[in-house]
């Protein structure tokens, strides 16, 4: 008798274990929100910056992070890391290094 209406119905649960995944411009803000809210003090900057590259590392090797962002990520951070403090200040003011795509330019791999 399934066309009787007070049947009971099988509970249909959807689970749904898909964690919600940073995008690109989600980890670069939290790459530049690191350095600026240390502007003034660029060592606990590069600390911070070194415990993210784990946290990168690790993204990829879940598949939580696309490869070819975290090689913008660490491109990013190994300019970071070893610019001087004068560097770092222009670095955090260059509106072109924290945008989506950027490509280091020919000066970029020069000064590193």
């Amino acid at each position: 008798m399934g066309w009787w209406p007070f049947a009971k119905k099988a509970k249909q649960r959807v689970i749904n274990n898909d964690p919600i995944l940073k995008d690109t411009r989600t980890w670069l803000a939290e790459l530049r929100d690191a350095c600026e809210m240390n502007f003034d003090n660029p060592e606990e900057a590069r600390r911070q910056i070194r415990h993210m590259q784990v946290e990168w590392k690790d993204a990829v090797d879940r598949g939580d992070m696309a490869p070819h962002l975290r090689e913008g990520l660490e491109s990013r951070a190994f300019r970071l890391l070893s610019s001087s403090d004068q560097e770092w200040i222009r670095r955090l003011d260059d509106l072109a290094f924290w945008k989506a795509g950027w490509k280091p330019t020919q000066d970029d791999e020069n000064e590193a």
